[in-house]
């Protein structure tokens, strides 16, 4: 079968090879995989900006069709629509942050498509337990985007209270910043979405998917903006999903005093900031990392009831061969979420 390997370290070596498909043990389920989004640790992989222990096959936002289980599997059958929680693929179980649900901290811990082989590529063989089924009225499409939805939830549900009447920025408009977009419009909030020039056509989705104003700061005074918008308040929540040092730094510029910043985006270097501005306003800051156990049961019934509507979002469904156009897309930004399919 053919895979998406980062082959060796440094930055590239990334190349779609033949391998052999992946055993399944008693324990084991295999997956057909249907599709795969490129998430921005995909492209961090691709620039040695977020660590990987090639070989590795790429990959980890996904979903799929059982195509055989093992022996002791009781919990799914041959045939049925899953999405798969990659980022348990290895962890201790044992430690404070495992028995807690939250096992991204877990020392051990190795997910697919960085630690262990991951989805690009069209089998894969995963733990019972780190399957979720599908909603009937949800499509392999949607399915996909399970886990950066599970990041948006942390970031926007579970780690402070934003309400209904808060005015949000939400700087850069990539996939993850779109679907954190979307929840905050459910809840009812002001949302302000910036990016560049090189955003246009995120900037276009977002005004879809409910954005109340879109800045473009490379046109745009943002911090005009955001004061007349907030009748010189400045805004209650600032969302960073770019990782970008102006991005964040106009953030927390545009934050009011005892404001809330959330940090969603990787940086994947050092950036200079003023730090003292989280002092002098008081800032509450809190980062988000992925997602914990309890998120995954809340993304199944956020997909179900269909609130949130992810299809504008998803604007190129390319095949695996196409994986260089498809990286391409991304990096330039002339997309929203890209999935990759093992065929066309």
């Amino acid at each position: 079968m053919k895979a998406l390997l980062k082959t060796a370290p440094g930055v590239g070596n990334i190349d779609l090879l033949d391998i052999d498909e992946p055993a399944m043990g008693p324990n084991e389920v295999k997956i057909e995989v249907k599709y795969t989004g490129i998430c921005g640790t995909d492209l961090h992989i691709y620039h040695e900006t977020f660590k990987s222990y090639p070989p590795v096959i790429i990959g980890h936002e996904f979903s799929g069709i059982v195509a055989d289980t093992g022996e002791n599997i009781s919990k799914v059958k041959s045939g049925e629509r899953v999405a798969v929680l990659g980022s348990t693929a290895i962890t201790c179980g044992t430690c404070h942050y495992c028995e807690t649900g939250y096992y991204m901290f877990c020392s051990d811990r190795r997910g697919m498509g960085h630690g262990v082989d991951g989805s690009f590529t069209q089998y894969a063989v995963v733990r019972e337990d780190m399957i979720y089924k599908i909603p009937d009225n949800v499509s392999l499409e949607e399915a996909a985007l399970s886990e950066p939805l599970a990041c948006a939830v942390q970031a926007i549900e579970e780690l402070t209270n934003i309400q209904v009447g808060d005015t949000v920025l939400l700087s850069g408009p990539g996939p993850i910043g779109l679907i954190c977009l979307s929840l905050l419009a459910v809840k009812g909030c002001k949302v302000i979405v910036a990016g560049t020039s090189a955003d246009k056509m995120r900037l276009e989705i977002a005004k879809k998917l409910g954005a109340d104003v879109v800045v473009d700061v490379t046109a745009e005074d943002l911090q005009t903006i955001v004061l007349s918008e907030t009748n010189g308040m400045g805004a209650d929540v600032t969302v960073e999903c770019a990782g970008a040092a102006p991005s964040i730094n106009s953030c927390l510029q545009a934050l009011k005093k005892r404001g809330k910043h959330i940090q969603v985006g990787i940086a994947g270097k050092e950036i200079t900031m003023d730090f003292d501005i989280i002092l002098y306003k008081q800032i509450q800051l809190f980062g988000s990392l992925a997602h914990s156990m309890k998120t995954w049961n809340r993304v199944m019934q956020v997909l179900e009831q269909r609130k949130v509507n992810l299809q504008p979002i998803i604007t190129h469904k390319l095949p695996l061969t196409q994986w260089k156009e498809a990286f391409d897309l991304c990096e330039q930004k002339q997309c929203g979420k890209v999935l990759l399919s093992h065929s066309s």
